[in-house]
């Protein structure tokens, strides 16, 4: 037993791999316990096991061995990392599992495998069981099979694989065991369950009996689709659908679902081999084939039928036997030799499917051709040849062929091609039947429903028929138009009897949607809009080919062919729905018009038409003309109508009048009514000869656009333009060519013959005329805009002369686009307009590429000339070669049709020769233009072999092989490239020059596709070895395409892919995945139709990719919505590649081009701060690493799809850098126009700047320079301050790149430092630079370097961090550098120290190296500089490196302030004493984002905030660093610079933390009440300042709104602050270093928080705002009168402009500037009234006139004329000499209004002016009484009356008393209220004890006193009276101050009650007084308030000013709780101070 317990005591996994098997069980069964307690499948305990686990499933001993099982099966199931166990894992469990005899082991082995295969493993886990069955041991096959057959049962075929086990099973049914057998039996019923028949050709071979055997079972089987049972982890949602349906009992909505997703699955042919066909083929078979005997012939055939009976074929080149195979089917006179042949076609094509389709084309004709045999058998197996054939390819690659035959003469021949046509239909969906191809089937098929002979009829009707059934009748009914009724009706009854290939759901879908594509998952379509037109007019041979040119022939004819083809769907286009009947009428009878004009006209009107008296006629038309007005449109008879009016005299009519009246009535009743091209047909003749007359022209041409309105534009213009010129009339000719011109630019160009036209142009062109080539150049033009250069290829060899008019035409036309069609549109009204727009473009592109008259130089191709090209001698190869290029030449347009030469080129190709391969390359891409897009048929014969050429060994083969296959695909479109096996097969061949070129050339295209076909999927295998390949340049351009082929194919599909590789690259590859996975592109967006306009002066190329693009993007319409809004591949969307580009234009995407116009930068409100929150709470990653990686890129780019417009945000992660480049131009270009936008998303925009400086590509970072240098100057104007956030993601990765090798990069870069130390705190960029100066990279030392220096001279020692000291040693390390430069640059970087500190820097850099110090000395020496006296520059200095800003408005309103802020956050971190340099730690330091983020949402929260600019300079300002432990409070022991400790206190201030922020007010408070030491606080008052208000701010934004915080708090933290501004405000020598920007921003917060009503709320609220109104008097009192008056002068303009700002916030900004107007005489001379008049200069030029009269309130208005008018009293006309500062005075009225005051002040009698100054002034009081005020004694009670001369009254009426003893002064007290004489008695006494020095006032209120603020005496009323009322009058505030002490003294002693003070919203209600009132009024207002205000509060020692009328300070805290409380925070005041010791 001793044993025993030794193994106890292990750890579980150390038992596990025991010796002993007991310690092994103990093991196991722990671990089991241990697996099912962890809950965390992520726990680390997990990943001990990692290696045992097969040991669990392998143990030798059998007991252990099932637990083991257990355990393993637990393990399997609940950790994340089994994954990494399968392969080792089922293999053990295979080869130690499976043959045991236990049945318990089997199960648990079967279940663990299935588990694995549940955890996504199933592929490894298949391939382990399928190694099983090669397996010695039959009772492991079976149960390997079992396992196999369980999987497949419960997780279906989708999951398991069935290719492999399929291609086993005959295998295990030959085996010998009779239980294997069996068990094989079982496994293929079960996968006959899920793939049905697909299964028998496999399986054909076995034994009979097994085969029988296996039948009887397969009948068995329930037909239901069988379902999935078990899910996969990834599956969670279709477990729950599956889950959820059981419980409902069954197949609710199940069906459908798997009828789309099991039924599709499993293709027989992808399960079989496939064989190689052509080396089995008999040795003569070629000569056989050529036997003059049928039979030898015969025999070759048979022994070919016999091979392509294999179901699969494998590839190959087939292109010879294709070819002898086509000769017999062609030429062979034997019928029976026909049928066989067709049959070996049948097969080939059957066995090779789409591998086959490069040969359809060749095939197709020849069949076709043959269709004339009679024989059934025959016609049978052409019939079977060609539809096998026609699933190899597509109906768009063959029309051609098959539209060609159509106008055969041989009827049966039309017959099998329609009937082919309808069993082709079949396999169609309305995707990949788009209307370009239903287009010319339908008018080939319209020509066959007319034919003579039934059968052809007949077929034509079935063929109709499927047409419509597949495209449904909105895509089919326009071509049908032409269709009398019985044959519709026939056409519609085939439909309904029609049964589509694709079941039912296609159908329906067709009906439903009307034609909206279905995504189907037929081959796609290709051919852009190009071919589709061309085969249409080029490729029909006969009669329609010549329709549109045709001039004769009578309308009836020459309409329906124009209708049906050459007009471009005119007919779709149109007429919908009820009117398409109407296109054409059949004509009337005369007699039969008369009577239908009778019934709806008068009889006079119809007897007098033809009256030989004009002014009858003209009556008549007068009446013809009411009756047409007033009819109906169902009841108007058109044509009756204008047979009327062209009876005679008709249109010879000779008097203009009722000429005149006849032509308007057809343009009325074209557009009233139902108006017929037959009804047209009547009239035209009559317009286009009248329309050169010069008094009806303008009618004829108005009547003639209003029949194009009715009867289309193309119909019209062709049949106007051919009557012009059968006329010889040049004025109509020019005229109607006139009118043309003008009708396209209305209708827009859809449609339009321009073949008819140019044969037209050309015939006016050559017209002897001018007015006519006059108009004819003018039309092409016109034309020239929607057809673009290739117009001019038409006119190439008319006359130099005339072609440079031409020219000089088209260049006029250059770079505009096509207007939008504003005519034309709304007949077809809801969808079709759509349709129409689509089809313009894609006709216009056709028309250029289809009307280039092309030859056909097939006949030119002779054998010889073959046979010259493939001669053994080079030279006559090389002639060959030349010939053909000639015949291309002179043939510069061809038709497809080149006979034998593709195969002569091709074997050119592989020429030893590499100058004749070049020459071939060269016809190839001359080939190429010369054919347009119907060289696509040569692709896979001529294109791959070209791509082989990629592969040549010298580079200039490889350049042109590249220029040719571009020059192909710019016609094709890449999509018959992609198709097919052929481009992976060359990816295959290990050739690194075919591999890079390969791939690069795909990088390039597939960016450019909109979806791409599935065979894509086939290049990836080859992909991912080229990943891996020797080559380096082959490996790199392989990762290049990787994100374009995942664009397309799906992550999901290349991680499947590389289940396949080896594990050591398939981990690679899947690290290369999951990167490009992050470079991803989205795919592009559809082409928006402007681009068929815009094509303007587009090269002839642009036509074609634009086409290409359509083409192979062709992807339906349903599937383009989430194309273009998530970049997101795979699924359907891969698969479906539906129609042609112009649909994908529906209206999903029409947005997308529109969008450009757009913002580009949308701004979310709060976005930023949202994702600094998420940021900061790690949310999302930190923006910080060392190079990019794909996480981030990713993170950045799901941040910028919120606020970045879509295309951009393409552009800007585009993998290629020219879309950078190109995105940066739009942001430049939209820097300005978008300030918000980019601010919104600044931090964005710098993040992606920074993943730039990692770009290798010059060009791309030269721009981002650029427009850093712009984006910041644009900051620095709009006064915008850097978060942290923004700082710290951007400016270290920007200081990189100071380290460039490029001279001009360094510049730039240095250039942006520069200019963002003005948007952020040079301080903290010095940190990031310091950081900057450890780089391994030398340049990048020695800059940073030289910046700091520049830092340190531009904004002093203070900028150094975290301490000077610390700094300059960091520096001076850097002279010993090994690199020159470096050293110099610190060398001289602490020479600019030295001259700024002087010699200090010694002792600051502590010990240096003696040769260190040594060649400091010597430099310093050197440098003659001497140090400068200041070290530091004066506040108001703007630092040296900062923009010039003219010395105007901008300098005064922003310097200060600026600077204020960026000193105050370098000074805040200056925490320089040694003790306190400890930083905290990361955890413990304050979040400056989230204070940030907080004071972000200013904005959004508070209306009433309107500063948003200046508000945000001063954004940065809130974070302060607390890296400092506690400071003492004696600032005597302080051994650093005084200076930086006071930054420190006052960055403790504006802390987040109320504690922190309190102990630093109660230091800077004892500070200020210690005379001796106030001066310390100067040149601080600023930053103290910011501080504070940014405090406020704080608590406004953030301590406000957190539910979590004691409201006290706040209540204290007010306290403090208010109480240390008070004491501040009442030094003056201090409180007038305050500059104005500070000044607004403090005015700003204190009036915000008077306005606050949460503060109300607050306990003692109240008396807060009290102190507040104190406060703010006094502020107004002390601080400097020029900056104050300054800053409310913008504050006031600003909360005007803001549309947020609250009407109060205005009212009190002016009330302030009214108290200041107030005391105006007194300080007159001490205010800068340059400035103040360049602010008032400025406010009126913000507030013109014509703004004010809009604004509802006049006040603001008044009150800036009162203060001009103040001024204009005090100063006279010298106020005139004060306008020095304004540059342009025109700007605003100022200089006018000033002229008007002075002259109107100089024409008034003395007193009088002075009442009107007063009165403008609007001092709000007039003189007290009209009556003589002589006495001295009403003088003095006035100015104590008085607002701002209280003060002065008291002390004069002081004086008074003393030197008259005996003056009575009763009479004046008694009219008064006894509150006045209170006040009075009392002012008196005050004045006394000041005098006699009874209470000398404390200097200070300090922190007590303003703890005793909470008493502090202020308004009751109104916050708005507080600051002076305008009917109230108030004392100054120091009267205040000194009651303030005495009642301080008797705060303990009386106990009166306070009442509750009114809400302030009720008070804030009260309406203004007006603002001049006579003073009486103002008396009784004043005297009846202090009425009230006595009984409120009786009992109340009224002795302070509250008797003062504004009713400032009625109210008074209840003394005793106010002691109480005072001395609870004296206490605590105490505490605080005791704790700092």
């Amino acid at each position: 037993m001793g044993d025993d317990s030794e193994w106890m005591k292990l750890p579980i996994d150390q038992k596990c791999e025991h010796k002993l098997w007991k310690a092994r069980l103990n093991g196991y069964e722990e671990a089991l316990k241990l697996f099912q307690k962890i809950d965390d499948e992520k726990s680390p305990e997990w990943s001990k096991y990692l290696g045992l686990i097969k040991k669990f499933v392998t143990d030798s001993n059998a007991v252990a061995q099932l637990k083991g099982l257990e355990a393993a099966l637990a393990y399997v199931e609940n950790a994340h990392v089994a994954g990494k166990t399968t392969g080792e894992v089922a293999s053990g469990v295979v080869t130690k599992v499976f043959n045991q005899p236990k049945a318990r082991a089997k199960e648990l082995g079967l279940d663990i495998c299935l588990m694995y295969i549940e955890i996504e493993k199933g592929e490894a886990v298949q391939e382990e069981l399928l190694k099983g069955l090669d397996n010695k041991n039959p009772k492991i096959i079976v149960a390997c099979i079992e396992t196999l057959r369980k999987a497949l049962s419960e997780f279906g075929s989708k999951i398991i694989s069935l290719k492999p086990i399929i291609k086993v099973l005959p295998k295990l049914f030959e085996s010998r065991e009779k239980a294997v057998r069996d068990e094989a039996k079982l496994l293929a019923v079960e996968i006959y369950r899920w793939i049905r028949d697909a299964l028998r050709p496999p399986l054909q071979n076995i034994n009979s009996v097994q085969l029988k055997e296996l039948e009887e079972e397969w009948v068995k089987v329930s037909s239901a689709a069988p379902k999935q049972t078990r899910f996969l982890r990834s599956q969670q949602e279709l477990k729950a659908k599956f889950e959820q349906q059981q419980a409902v009992g069954g197949d609710a909505d199940g069906g459908d679902d798997d009828e789309e997703e099991a039924v599709p699955q499993v293709d027989a042919y992808e399960l079989l081999e496939a064989v190689e066909i052509l080396s089995k083929l008999p040795k003569d078979f070629y000569e056989k084939i050529e036997a003059k005997k049928w039979q030898e012939r015969k025999e070759a055939l048979e022994a070919v039928e016999v091979l392509v009976k294999n179901p699969k074929l494998e590839s190959g080149d087939y292109a010879d036997l294709v070819k002898v195979l086509k000769k017999v089917v062609g030429k062979d006179t034997n019928v029976m030799l026909v049928a066989l042949a067709a049959k070996c076609l049948a097969g080939l094509a059957t066995g090779l499917r789409k591998k086959f389709g490069q040969y359809a084309g060749h095939v197709v004709p020849t069949i076709l051709e043959k269709f004339k045999e009679k024989k059934p058998q025959v016609v049978q197996a052409l019939q079977e040849a060609i539809d096998a054939i026609f699933l190899t390819t597509t109906l768009q690659n063959i029309s051609e062929d098959v539209l060609a035959v159509m106008d055969n003469k041989n009827p049966t021949i039309k017959q099998q091609t329609s009937l082919f046509i309808a069993r082709s239909f079949r396999h169609c969906t309305p995707s990949t039947l788009p209307k370009s191809l239903l287009k010319p089937f339908c008018a080939a098929l319209l020509k066959h429903i007319n034919d003579s002979a039934p059968e052809v009829r007949d077929a034509g009707f079935e063929a109709l028929g499927t047409a419509l059934k597949v495209a449904g009748e909105k895509a089919v009914n326009p071509f049908l138009a032409d269709v009398d009724k019985l044959k519709l009706d026939r056409i519609k009854e085939c439909a309904e009897k029609v049964e589509l290939v694709y079941g039912k759901k296609t159908g329906g879908a067709a009906e439903k949607k009307e034609g909206k594509p279905v995504t189907g998952k037929t081959p796609a379509l290709s051919g852009p809009g190009g071919d589709k037109e061309t085969k249409d007019a080029a490729a029909k041979p006969g009669s329609l080919k010549k329709a549109p040119a045709a001039k004769s022939g009578g309308p009836p004819k020459k309409g329906k062919p124009a209708a049906a083809t050459g007009m471009g769907g005119a007919g779709a286009k149109g007429k919908k729905g009820p009117e398409t009947k109407e296109i054409f009428e059949s004509e009337l009878s005369i007699e039969v018009c008369e009577e239908k004009a009778a019934a709806v006209l008068p009889a006079s009107c119809i007897q007098q038409l033809d009256s030989g008296n004009w002014k009858e006629r003209l009556a008549c038309m007068e009446e013809f003309q009411k009756a047409v007005e007033l009819m109906e449109r169902s009841e108007m008879p058109c044509q009756a109508l204008v047979r009327m009016l062209a009876k005679k005299p008709g249109w010879k009519e000779t008097n203009f009048q009722v000429m005149q009246m006849k032509l308007h009535i057809v343009a009325l009743i074209a557009q009233k009514g139902n108006f017929s091209k037959t009804s047209a047909q009547v009239v035209l003749d009559g317009l286009v000869d009248k329309v050169g007359d010069v008094k009806c022209g303008s009618n004829a041409k108005e009547a003639m656009t209003a029949i194009a309105e009715a009867c289309q534009l193309p119909w019209t213009a062709e049949q106007v333009v051919a009557m012009a010129f059968s006329q010889k009339n040049p004025k109509n000719q020019s005229e109607t060519l006139n009118w043309l011109s003008n009708a396209i630019k209305e209708f827009g160009f859809s449609g339009l013959n321009v073949k008819a036209f140019i044969s037209n142009v050309k015939t006016a062109l050559a017209a002897t005329n001018p007015a006519v080539r006059t108009s004819a150049i003018t039309l092409l033009g016109v034309m020239y805009l929607y057809v673009g250069p290739p117009l001019r290829m038409f006119f190439e060899d008319e006359k130099p002369a005339l072609l440079s008019q031409i020219d000089a035409e088209f260049e006029k036309m250059q770079g505009q686009t096509a207007p939008a069609p504003t005519r034309g549109i709304s007949r077809h009204s809801g969808g079709s307009g759509d349709d129409g727009e689509e089809e313009e473009q894609e006709d216009v592109v056709n028309d250029v590429v289809d009307l280039l008259p092309r030859t056909d130089i097939g006949d030119k191709i002779t054998a010889e000339l073959v046979s010259k090209i493939g001669d053994k001698n080079w030279k006559i190869r090389k002639e060959g070669l030349d010939e053909v290029t000639s015949i291309i030449n002179d043939a510069k347009f061809i038709q497809p049709n080149i006979g034998e030469l593709p195969a002569a080129l091709k074997s050119r190709l592989n020429d030893s020769n590499k100058i004749l391969v070049q020459q071939t390359l060269s016809i190839l891409q001359q080939l190429a233009t010369a054919m347009g897009p119907n060289i696509k048929q040569h692709v896979k014969n001529l294109g791959i072999p070209v791509i082989t050429v990629l592969g040549d060994s010298k580079n200039n083969v490889r350049a042109a092989a590249l220029a040719t296959v571009n020059a192909w695909a710019e016609q094709t479109g890449m999509k018959e490239w992609l198709e097919g096996e052929d481009l992976s097969a060359e990816l295959k061949k290990e050739n690194p020059f075919l591999r890079q070129e390969l791939l690069g050339w795909l990088a390039e295209k597939l960016p450019t596709l909109r979806s791409v076909p599935s065979d894509l999927l086939l290049c990836v295998p080859h992909l991912y070895s080229c990943l891996e390949d020797r080559n380096g340049d082959v490996r790199k351009k392989a990762q290049d395409a990787l994100p374009f082929f995942m664009m397309h194919l799906g992550f999901e599909k290349m991680a499947k892919a590389t289940g396949k590789l080896k594990p050591t690259s398939k981990d690679q590859v899947l690290a290369m995945l999951e990167k490009a996975k992050a470079n991803m592109p989205a795919k592009p967006a559809p082409p928006a139709k402007a681009s068929s306009r815009a094509v303007g002066g587009a090269a002839p190329a642009k036509f074609q990719p634009a086409s290409a693009l359509a083409e192979d993007s062709g992807s339906n319409t349903m599937e383009s919505k989430p194309d273009a809004k998530k970049a997101k591949a795979g699924g359907p969307s891969s698969k479906a590649k539906g129609v042609q580009g112009k649909k994908v234009l529906s209206k999903p995407n029409l947005k997308e081009d529109d969008d450009k116009s757009g913002p580009i930068f949308i701004i979310v409100p709060n976005g930023k701060e949202q994702r600094m929150k998420d940021e900061k709470g790690l949310k999302v990653l930190k923006w910080n690493f060392t190079t990019p990686r794909d996480e981030y890129i990713e993170q950045l780019k799901t941040q910028m799809s919120s606020c970045v417009a879509k295309w951009l945000q393409d552009e800007m992660f585009h993998a290629d850098f020219q879309h950078h480049n190109k995105a940066l131009a739009v942001m430049i270009e939209h820097l300005e126009s978008e300030k918000d936008g980019v601010i919104s998303c600044l931090d964005l925009i710098l993040k992606w700047l920074t993943l730039r400086f990692f770009d290798t590509n010059t060009s791309v970072l030269m721009k981002t320079l650029e427009y850093l240098k712009l984006l910041f100057s644009l900051l620095s104007q709009e006064e915008y301050h850097l978060t942290e956030n923004e700082a710290s993601s951007f400016i270290p990765y920007l200081i990189l790149k100071v380290g460039e090798p490029k001279d001009v990069i360094r510049k730039d870069v240095r250039a942006i430092l520069n200019r963002m130390c003005l948007v952020y705190p040079a301080s903290k960029m010095f940190t990031f630079i310091m950081e900057g100066t450890k780089s391994k990279n030398s340049k990048q030392r020695a800059e940073c370097l030289e910046e700091l220096g520049c830092l340190v001279e531009s904004y002093g020692m203070n900028v150094c961090q975290p301490s000077p000291g610390k700094a300059l040693k960091e520096m001076a390390t850097h002279i010993g550098d090994r690199d020159n430069t470096v050293r110099n640059a610190a060398l001289n970087t602490i020479v600019t120290v030295y001259n700024v500190h002087g010699d200090q820097v010694f002792k600051l850099i502590g010990n240096l190296s003696d040769k260190d110090m040594s060649m400091l000395e010597e430099r310093i020496k050197r440098s003659a500089k001497r140090p400068s006296a200041a070290p530091v520059r004066q506040v108001e200095e703007k630092p040296q490196r900062t923009q010039n800003i003219n010395a105007n408005a901008s300098m005064l309103r922003k310097g200060p302030a600026e600077d204020m802020s960026s000193k105050l956050n370098q000074n805040r971190n200056m925490g320089s004493h040694s003790e306190t340099a400890h930083t905290v730690p990361r955890e413990f330091q304050l979040d400056l984002d989230e204070i940030e983020n907080d004071n972000g949402a200013v904005r959004c929260e508070m209306p009433a905030l309107v500063q948003h600019k200046l508000d945000d300079i001063f954004e940065p300002v809130l974070i302060p660093e607390p890296k400092i432990r506690s400071v003492s409070p004696h600032f005597d022991d302080m051994h650093s610079s005084i200076a930086s400790t006071i930054n420190f206190v006052i960055s403790q201030v504006a802390s987040g933390d109320i504690n922190t922020s309190i102990k630093g007010l109660a230091q800077i408070d004892e500070v200020l009440r210690q005379e001796y030491k106030v001066e310390v606080m100067s040149g601080h008052i600023d930053q103290f300042l910011i501080a504070t208000f940014m405090q406020l701010r704080l608590i406004y934004n953030t301590h406000m709104a957190d539910e979590k915080l004691d409201k006290d708090e706040i209540v204290r933290l007010y306290s403090c602050i208010i109480g240390s501004m008070i004491t501040l405000f009442q030094i003056e020598s201090l409180a007038r270093e305050a500059s104005t920007g500070v000044l607004k921003d403090l005015m700003h917060g204190l009036i915000t928080l008077l306005l606050d009503s949460r503060v109300e709320d607050l306990d003692k609220g109240v008396q807060v705002i009290r102190s507040v109104n104190l406060l703010v008097l006094k502020v107004l009192e002390k601080s400097d009168q020029t900056n104050m008056l300054s800053a409310l002068l913008v504050l006031l303009q600003d909360s005007l402009l803001a549309t947020a700002s609250s009407p109060k916030f205005s009212e009190l900004v002016m009330k302030c500037l009214w108290r200041m107007v107030r005391v105006l005489p007194e300080n007159i001379n001490s205010i800068n009234l340059d400035r103040i008049l360049l602010d008032v200069h400025i406010f009126l030029k913000a507030f013109p006139k014509e703004k004010l009269k809009q604004c509802k309130n006049s006040v603001p208005m008044r009150t800036l004329k009162t203060l001009l008018h103040s001024l204009c009293k005090l100063k006279g006309p010298k106020i005139l000499d004060h306008l020095t500062m304004i540059e342009n005075k025109n700007e605003s009225d100022l200089e006018a209004y000033l002229y008007r005051t002075l002259k109107y002040s100089m024409d008034q009698s003395g007193s009088k002016a002075d009442k009107d100054t007063e009165k403008g002034a609007s001092s709000i009081e007039e003189k007290a009484s009209k009556a003589k005020v002589s006495d001295i004694l009403a003088e003095i009670f006035k100015k104590i009356g008085s607002k701002e001369n209280t003060k002065e009254g008291l002390a004069e009426l002081y004086e008074y008393k003393k030197k008259y003893s005996d003056a009575d002064i009763e009479p004046f007290l008694k009219n008064s209220s006894q509150f006045f004489q209170s006040y009075v008695e009392r002012g008196l006494r005050l004045i006394e004890t000041e005098r006699e020095g009874k209470g000398s006032i404390a200097g200070s209120t300090g922190i007590s006193s303003q703890i005793e603020g909470t008493c502090v005496p202020a308004s009751t009323h109104t916050v708005s009276s507080s600051i002076g009322n305008t009917n109230g009058e108030e004392v100054g505030p120091s009267v205040y101050l000194e009651r303030l002490k005495i009642l301080r003294q008797r705060c303990g002693l009386d106990n009166a009650k306070q009442e509750d003070r009114p809400p302030v919203t009720s008070l804030l209600s009260k309406p203004a007084v007006p603002t001049v009132a006579s003073s009486t009024d103002m008396l009784h207002s004043k005297l009846s308030q202090l009425r009230e205000s006595r009984e409120q509060y009786q009992h109340l020692d009224l002795d302070s000013n509250q008797t003062h009328s504004s009713g400032l300070g009625n109210t008074l805290a209840s003394p005793s709780s106010a002691a109480a409380n005072i001395d609870d925070l004296k206490k605590r005041l105490e505490r605080i101070k005791s704790s700092r010791k």
